[in-house]
């Protein structure tokens, strides 16, 4: 049967159009997230669907943004913790047992995109730059060895020696996502596993892209990346060689 719902994320879902409704509004006004808990409590609905919808809207966000045409600004973060067992050993520095996420922001347009990268080789993170600036951008990164050589006009910064701008080249917008996100790590959903961490990179980066709207034009954007999207529970759950163990 054919209803509303049918051909977006709310597909085959039990759960009411009014607390979809509440559901996205209450999602849309936390600008750090929310958690599936306090969604719960507030639609009257389990915590396990609570958590299903999140992950539903998180997919809303999902799509390209780019390619960006620059200038652009590419930096990578991580998210996790150190395993215990290698920091009982003495060996859980830096980003040991973390999970990495690459962002580009663009200066014209203030746009952003993130993902999960799955190393932050120089294949990688070039990867991502090529997939997402358009031929001609200039690329402003650190000066991480992985993106040396690319075919752009690029210019690094050397964060090492604390050079953090030079003229006008500088990594401090893409920053700010990482800033937002990892306050609606610490203070929202404190653990992100690397299983989902992708989804909540779209989140964020998402919010970012419309953060200047309106509260109505930011439901009624959210609203329009629902068609054409479908995420089942058992694909959310299913294994995808990421570990879905609680890193803080």
């Amino acid at each position: 049967m054919f209803t509303v719902k049918t051909g977006t994320i709310m597909e085959a879902s039990n759960i009411s159009y009014r607390a979809w409704a509440v559901g996205i509004y209450i999602f849309m006004t936390n600008i750090k997230g929310v958690s599936s808990m306090h969604l719960q409590r507030e639609l009257g609905i389990g915590q396990r669907a609570a958590w299903f919808m999140m992950h539903r809207l998180r997919l809303a966000f999902s799509g390209d943004a780019g390619p960006f045409d620059g200038p652009v600004e590419v930096d990578e973060t991580h998210f996790g913790g150190e395993r215990r067992e290698l920091r009982e050993a003495g060996i859980g520095r830096g980003d040991v047992g973390k999970t990495a996420v690459v962002g580009m922001k663009d200066w014209e347009t203030k746009q952003v995109s993130a993902k999960v990268a799955a190393s932050t080789d120089k294949a990688t993170l070039q990867g991502f730059v090529a997939d997402n600036a358009a031929p001609d951008a200039t690329v402003y990164t650190d000066e991480a060895a992985a993106y040396k050589g690319m075919s752009f006009n690029h210019e690094s910064m050397n964060h090492s020696v604390s050079e953090y701008v030079r003229d006008m080249a500088h990594t401090n917008g893409v920053e700010s996502l990482w800033s937002m996100m990892k306050r609606g790590h610490d203070g929202i959903y404190h653990r992100m596993s690397p299983k989902h961490l992708d989804r909540y990179s779209q989140e964020f980066a998402g919010r970012h892209n419309i953060r200047d709207a309106d509260t109505i034009d930011q439901i009624e954007n959210l609203i329009a990346g629902i068609v054409g999207k479908r995420l089942l529970y058992r694909e959310l759950i299913s294994d995808n060689g990421l570990s879905s163990g609680a890193r803080s």
